[in-house]
Order: structure tokens, then sequence, then C-alpha cells
């Protein structure tokens, strides 16, 4: 891009988020916003506790960080509002020697939080916002907050404390992603990234093992598509091109998501060689659908791809508040680069979403995927998580009760060795009967039975997006 047409877009977007601004003050909001009260409502302080009561015994495998990551608005304003674009809180516990050893919550330190308690923002640079909110991760040996769309990663010391925005030791040149996907046989971590300025551009991210990156490829498309999720296999990185893409008028309405459900947009499903050129993308066109998560993806035998998700008929469509559907379930869309086309098959038509597997497997055939149970008709938590066994064709089910409402929970293996699905699944479970939380710990091999150890949090931790573990 020429500095002329840098100096043109940036006037112009500037006066765009002035007439959006102006207009969000004068939205007339009907009724209590659904996200944020009640599970969503955010919490109004930060905390360090510790010494924290276990209930059963914490596995031996367990020395290390729990950490999750979601929106808790500081000054919260329904007019506007969305799910997505709160400010970020990292929620996070230590966990050694069968111990939890602490629990602590911290705001990222934004420009909009930093200004509300009186400090000073993170260092480092700003590209196009800074407010980060959505996946937690270990990258080049750093534990980074991340978010789509706009600002730089922001990493993090070990208790949260030192924070700064990095676009990876300067390396990265436009935004970053919710979530890269780490290739366990090469190290590397891929990414598709996009520009919430540029509605015809996207990215594919290529990240080493010392966290710096080393592809940044842009590939062309049109009407500026939300990617949340990406995929890889042995061959191909994975472009998830569907029909939500961003709208000016809902960005000029007020609205602090400006994207919708757009029907004239093709969903299309991408396969980049790894090593190729924005030209050798092999574009398989599909009927309508939406994928916030991809499970994991992988070469089938005979050429084709096998990419597995939680899918929904459209997303976006009616309601400006939030995801406004429940998922048609957990689908295996098979790509055919030959014929250019994509079969859709129903793995389990529960209403379900956060699917994860044993990440070892990730690029590579998977047997068991782990997600949690949604809500039947709009988007909302439920109280189960769910096991598929694609090898057996099984489903297990493991619910927590009335009111209790677990969100993603994260696969850990028992040992490095240790086989697929050998190994436990931790993740945060809220129990709105006594607004209280637990970060629980099951056996994943014995999935339906009781935990092995829950870790009581003695306050209510807002609904948010995803947690992962990360090993001393």
């Amino acid at each position: 891009m020429s500095r002329i047409e840098t100096l043109i877009r940036s006037s112009v977007t500037k006066g765009v988020e002035a007439i959006a601004a102006f207009n969000r003050k004068h939205m007339a909001e009907a009724g209590p916003h659904p996200f944020l009260q009640g599970l969503y409502a955010p919490m109004r302080e930060e905390l360090t506790l510790t010494d924290l009561e276990v209930a059963g015994t914490i596995p031996s495998a367990f020395n290390g960080r729990y950490l999750r990551i979601g929106p808790n608005p500081i000054r919260a304003d329904a007019r506007g509002y969305h799910w997505f674009t709160g400010d970020g809180m990292v929620h996070g516990l230590a966990i050694a020697d069968g111990k939890a050893q602490w629990y602590r919550n911290r705001w990222i330190r934004s420009s909009a939080v930093a200004d509300a308690l009186g400090e000073i923002r993170a260092p480092g640079p700003i590209h196009g916002f800074d407010t980060v909110n959505t996946n937690i991760v270990e990258i080049g040996g750093k534990t980074r907050a991340l978010v789509e769309a706009g600002s730089y990663p922001v990493t993090l010391s070990d208790m949260f404390e030192d924070q700064a925005y990095d676009p990876f030791d300067g390396t990265l040149k436009g935004s970053f992603t919710a979530h890269p996907h780490l290739d366990p046989l090469t190290g590397e971590n891929h990414a598709i990234c996009y520009e919430g300025t540029s509605q015809d551009e996207i990215r594919h991210v290529v990240i080493d093992r010392a966290g710096k990156v080393i592809r940044e490829l842009p590939i062309k498309v049109k009407h500026g598509p939300m990617i949340h999720d990406c995929a890889i296999t042995q061959r191909y990185a994975i472009i998830l091109d569907l029909p939500v893409t961003f709208s000016m008028k809902t960005l000029l309405g007020g609205h602090s998501f400006p994207y919708r459900w757009n029907p004239d947009h093709q969903a299309r499903i991408g396969l980049l060689p790894r090593d190729g050129g924005a030209e050798d993308v092999i574009w398989c066109d599909m009927d309508a659908a939406y994928a916030f998560h991809v499970a994991n993806a992988y070469d089938l035998p005979d050429g084709r791809v096998a990419i597995d998700v939680c899918a929904y008929g459209e997303m976006f469509s009616d309601h400006p508040h939030g995801p406004d559907k429940g998922s048609r379930g957990l689908e295996r869309w098979t790509v055919d680069p030959v014929t250019k086309t994509v079969t859709v098959t129903t793995i389990d038509a529960r209403s379900q979403e956060f699917p994860r597997i044993d990440e070892r497997r990730f690029g590579q055939p998977h047997r068991f995927i782990h997600a949690t149970a949604l809500a039947d008709t709009r988007f909302g938590f439920g109280t189960a998580l769910y096991r598929n066994d694609l090898e057996t064709g099984t489903r297990q089910t493991h619910d927590f009760g009335p009111g209790r409402h677990p969100g993603e929970f994260v696969f850990v293996p028992a040992w490095a060795g240790a086989a697929e699905g050998e190994g436990w699944l931790i993740g945060l479970v809220v129990d709105m009967n006594v607004e209280k939380t637990d970060l629980i710990i099951l056996d994943a091999t014995r999935f339906e039975d009781a935990p092995v150890a829950s870790i009581r949090i003695p306050h209510r931790i807002p609904a948010g997006f995803h947690g992962n573990w990360i090993p001393a």
C-alpha cells in the first residue's frame, strides 16, 4: 500500500469512527443486555487468592498454569455493546505438587482500561485497536493474549503484572488472529489473519519455534470476511471464507461489532499449499454455512481433506448483541481439491461449541473430539460436555447438573508418550446456583465419572472464550 493510500484510508477510518461513536451515544437500548448480566456479568475488581480449596486429588501431570481470557468491560455501556468487543480480562490458576497455589485475574491494560484505572497503558505499538480479549497461548516461550482483526498480541509475565504489546519482536507487520495453530511436527504456528480496516485482503502468517514471523502472505478476498479460525494439514493451510462479512451500515449505526450475515457472499474453503503463493489457493465452493471453530483437519489417503467443525446454518443475521443461533452440531466438511466441492456430513447433531482434540494430533488424523454443550435455539452455554469417538461412532456426555455451566475444556496428556486421548480435560464450570466457579479436572478415559479434582474459586468468573494449559 502506498503512503498516500495509507493516509487516505486513515482519514476515512477516523471519519467513520466519529460517526459511529456519535450514533452509539444516541442509541436507545431496549431492556437489559443479554451479555452484560447473569452468566456474562463482568467482574468489578482484580483479585489475588492463595491456597485454594481442592476437592479430590490433582494429578501429578499438572505443574504450570491454567489460563483463560474473555471480555470483561470495565465501564459497561449497553449501547452498541457486543460480547466480542469487551475489555479483555485474564484469569489464571497456578498448580504444582498437587496444590492450587493461586488464582488471579487482571485486565489487559488497553488504553480504555488504563484510563479507567488511572494507570499507564501497557507499552508497545498500537495496531488498529488495542482491546485484546479472545485467546491466550504460549508461542516462542512467551505467554501471549490474542485478538483478531486489529491489535498486536500482548505478552504477559507469569503473574500478569507485566504486559506489553508485541508484534513478535517487530516481525509481524499486520494484524494477528485469535486462533494460531501449532504444528506439533514442525514447531511452527500457522494463522489466517484479517484486518478490520481492509475488506479485500487476508494473510497467511507462519511463526517459527523462536516466535518470529517467517511468512506473511497476502491473499485477495471480497467483502471483508470474518475468519475467526483456520486449520492445517500436512499439505495445506485451510482458509474458511464464509458469509459473515464486514457491514459498513452496522458500523455507522453505532454497533461495536460490524459483522453480519451476508447471503451474497459465496461460502468457500481455500486449500493453500503450505509453501505456495496466493495464486496456488484451491477454492472450493460450498452451501452457505458458518463455523467459528475447527476441531482439526487432515489429509485423506485419496487426496481429499477432512475438516471437523462446529457449524451454523447462519450467524449474526437477526440480532445485534452477539451470537444469535445455536449450532447445528459437529460436522465433517470433506473438501475435494480435484472437483473443488465440499461434502457435509453430521458427526453429532447436538448444539455445541469450542471443540478441542488432543492437539498432539493437530493436522493429523484424530479419534476424539471434546466440545461444550450449547442451548438448542440460541447461543448460550449448556450444562454438559460431549466426547465423540470417531472410531467407534459413540458419544458420551458429562453433565454437571442444573445451573452449572462449563466453558471450553482443554486436553492435557497424562505423559509425553501417552496414547491419543489418554490424559485429562481441564476447564472452568460456573455454578449460577451459588455464583461460584470450579476449575474441574476430568479423566478423559473415564469421561462420565465424577471429576478427579475440583479447585474451588469463591466467586463467579464471567463466561468467556478460550483457555489453555501452560506447563511450567
